[in-house]
């Protein structure tokens, strides 16, 4: 105990913050799409939009009807991930000082902290992912520990659908820990058993989203986003596209173009403006068709706009992005939020009425409210740091020269950098989008730190 202890303190101060949060923001803190969620925990059935993870874990929750007790439930799974960065860490042999500060973040950032109390997805989906990392990185890979890494995986794609090529990283992973042995069926089997493991549940998620919707997938708005993401550099006079797309272009140059966002939502969207809901099957194809041509006509302005968007997770301030609206709702308030005024928020506002059998405002309580708002304003990690903290593990393994037996940061690292990408290369980038990627950066950084462990070689494999 007495080797932990200031791992201890950090750990004891995260949890201390974390009860601040929860006297000053009573029950929890909204966003637009907690509404959606709660609508889907009561009426279970695939959502269009968004995976159901989230909801089923609402829907256990349910009988206590208590949103506090739900961010209860997000704060102790945000201490979780700190505590599995550090005893990760240290398992692998990284030195104390390292897994202590690799743990801080995680721990003690303030827009963690925040992201815990808000009624969305992004919480669960990083203890889902850390635990699926920190189960990689073993020894060995018994079938049990594959099985369970790919449990969790299944588990992330169905709370985040950006946790699907999660998946193929683990995979690749696994088949990487072997490199230099010949592929036989004993050193395949761990790769075979998770990619098992974590495809039947998606399938059985997708044979529910066709039995719904007559459609394929798991989600039906991969179209949408794609096309919204695209808008950011589409020019129709370099696509050429044939009349049934052309209804989506936009006259204006794209340097005067609205975020990303706005393609989805905004009553201005060409792809808005046509007939019947956003995400039938139709307008998500035709939207799906038009993001394709655009990228096959435009790839260098593809990467470009990807590029542009990533680069805002490396910041070292905080600009207001993509509006105001959306970086208030993670900032801690000092007033009560306004009730949502337009459908479907409105329904789902009512529907978590029933679910809290009680009001739902948030109440903010003072000093506990303000003490949380000033130590946002100067406990937070800048994106400068989360590329400080990327950069570091590479260039530690090339001063080594990639000696094997300090490779475990590989499967940390690649995490981080697939959770960094995703959302930029396929809709845009957001300030939650960055925070489930920090742990995994951090741990990736910690393994790297002192003397290689050479008794904790991940090569083993035993099925």
């Amino acid at each position: 105990m007495r080797r932990h202890r200031f791992f201890l303190g950090v750990l004891g101060l995260g949890a201390a913050l974390r009860v601040i949060t929860m006297l000053g923001y009573r029950p929890a803190l909204w966003f637009p799409d907690s509404y959606t969620y709660i609508v889907t925990a009561l009426r279970p059935r695939p959502d269009l939009v968004r995976p159901a993870g989230y909801s089923m874990f609402l829907r256990l929750l349910e009988p206590f009807h208590s949103f506090a007790l739900v961010t209860l439930v997000q704060h102790l799974l945000g201490l979780m991930v700190g505590v599995l960065v550090y005893l990760t860490a240290r398992r692998l042999g990284a030195p104390g000082w390292a897994a202590v500060g690799a743990s801080v973040p995680p721990l003690l950032d303030a827009y963690q902290i925040e992201l815990e109390h808000l009624l969305v997805s992004d919480t669960l989906f990083a203890v889902l992912v850390m635990s699926a990392v920190c189960l990689g990185v073993r020894q060995t890979l018994g079938w049990r520990t594959t099985c369970g890494i790919g449990l969790l995986l299944a588990a992330a794609t169905l709370t985040r659908t950006v946790g699907l090529p999660m998946i193929a990283l683990f995979a690749a992973w696994m088949l990487y820990r072997e490199r230099g042995r010949v592929f036989t069926a004993r050193v395949l089997m761990p790769a075979g058993v998770m990619l098992v493991a974590a495809t039947l549940p998606i399938l059985g998620y997708g044979a529910w989203f066709y039995a719904t919707y007559q459609r394929i997938g798991i989600v039906g708005a991969n179209g949408v986003f794609l096309y919204s993401k695209t808008m950011t550099f589409a020019d129709c006079s370099v696509m050429k596209p044939p009349p049934d797309l052309a209804v989506l272009c936009d006259p204006r140059p794209p340097r005067v173009r609205p975020p990303a966002q706005e393609y989805v939502w905004s009553q201005d969207s060409p792809l808005v403006k046509l007939p019947g809901i956003t995400f039938t099957g139709t307008t998500d194809t035709m939207a799906g068709q038009f993001a394709s041509l655009a990228i096959q006509s435009q790839p260098l302005d593809y990467l470009g706009s990807v590029a542009s968007e990533l680069v805002r997770s490396f910041t070292w301030g905080r600009p207001v992005y993509p509006d105001q609206e959306v970086y208030d709702y993670y900032e801690f308030p000092d007033r009560p939020p306004a009730p949502p005024g337009r459908y479907p928020a409105t329904e789902g506002a009512e529907s978590a009425r029933r679910y809290e059998r009680g009001p739902i405002t948030t109440r903010i309580v003072e000093p506990y409210a303000g003490w949380m708002r000033t130590y946002q304003d100067i406990v937070r990690l800048p994106g400068t740091a989360v590329l400080v903290i990327l950069l570091i593990p590479p260039i530690a393994a090339a001063v080594r020269r990639f000696r094997p037996e300090s490779t475990a940061w590989v499967l940390p690292w690649t995490t981080a950098v697939v959770l960094l990408v995703m959302p930029p290369a396929v809709a845009e980038f957001d300030y939650r989008y960055v925070l489930p990627a920090v742990p995994a950066a951090c741990l990736a950084a910690a393994l790297v730190a002192g003397k290689p462990n050479f008794r904790n070689i991940p090569r083993n494999v035993r099925i």
